[in-house]
């Protein structure tokens, strides 16, 4: 049952991705298929292919990587045929969500995140950014220990949950907060980009413009955006959110507990894995939050299941 009480939509970003996402959907769903059959005609080449084929080191550069994970989610959206009374999305589950809430047309936002990774992958050369989640450390203890590093720009660029959050910058500082963090508490990331960062702000100030030549509409529910952790309503505000997100934080755990300052108690998920649904699980642990129900609405099976529930 979705309808019982004020329900938000979660699209999860990258990271979640892996070969065969959304195949039992297309299987299972023919909305799905023309989903992914819109993915592949607004890119002009078979994205669908390279998610339910791989192979899996071409799926994982992040050009790849931000559209098929934009299109399983739309497509797992539809296939629910559910409308939230408000959405968020992780970083590029932003544009997922604001795709379900009609603010930016599927195939538009499809060539979007294509075109944000490009500008995203070759805003700093490889090898010279990159990241490290920080585990078990609260946000007071992470921005104390950001304070001594001196090799490079390090900032925090997602604060996912109460004790799990990601810093962003040039490798050498990545080293280092490695190196001073707590035994065990600290691990590189496998990026080759180091994202929600200033180092990407010349490249999200060209970006910034695209954007501004993107026709939007106002969205059809509120969607809870990144960098301010606040709704936006109008198409203006999308905008302005989205912009400054490429190069800002994800403020991820603020976003949530924004959610259940609000009243909000049911979480669906709509993504390749259930991550932010399990995030939002220990946000609402950590606060004392209690009657917290989480819905993953990422397979063919559960949203069969959801379906069935009316």
């Amino acid at each position: 049952m979705l309808s019982a009480m004020q329900c938000a939509f979660l699209f999860t970003g990258q990271g979640s991705q892996f070969v065969g996402m959304g195949k039992d959907l297309v299987e299972r769903f023919p909305i799905a298929r023309q989903a992914f059959a819109e993915a592949d005609a607004a890119l002009g080449e078979s994205l669908s292919t390279l998610c339910f084929e791989g192979p899996e080191e071409q799926l994982g550069l992040t050009t790849n990587t931000q559209p098929a994970t934009l299109a399983v989610a739309t497509a797992a959206f539809r296939a629910l045929g559910r409308k939230p009374d408000l959405a968020a999305g992780h970083s590029l589950g932003e544009y997922a969500a604001h795709v379900a809430a009609g603010t930016i047309p599927f195939a538009e936002a499809i060539r979007l995140v294509r075109e944000r990774a490009q500008r995203m992958q070759s805003a700093v050369p490889v090898g010279t950014g990159g990241m490290v989640v920080l585990r078990k450390m609260g946000l007071d203890e992470v921005k104390a220990l950001v304070a001594k590093v001196d090799a490079g720009l390090c900032e925090i660029a997602n604060v996912n949950e109460p004790e799990q959050i990601v810093v962003s910058g040039a490798i050498a500082a990545m080293d280092q907060v490695v190196a001073l963090a707590p035994p065990r508490k600290a691990l590189k990331l496998n990026v080759s980009v180091p994202f929600h960062c200033s180092l990407l702000r010349a490249a999200g100030d060209g970006f910034a413009k695209v954007l501004d030549a993107t026709p939007m509409r106002d969205p059809a529910f509120p969607i809870w955006c990144n960098v301010d952790a606040a709704p936006v309503a109008t198409a203006a505000a999308a905008r302005s959110a989205l912009q400054r997100q490429f190069a800002g934080a994800v403020l991820w755990q603020q976003t949530v507990e924004g959610m259940f300052a609000a009243g909000v108690r049911r979480f669906v998920e709509c993504g390749p894995k259930p991550t932010l649904v399990n995030m939002v699980k220990r946000i609402a642990l950590a606060k004392g939050v209690e009657g917290v129900e989480t819905i993953a609405a990422t397979t063919a099976d559960e949203i069969a299941a959801l379906a069935a529930h009316g």
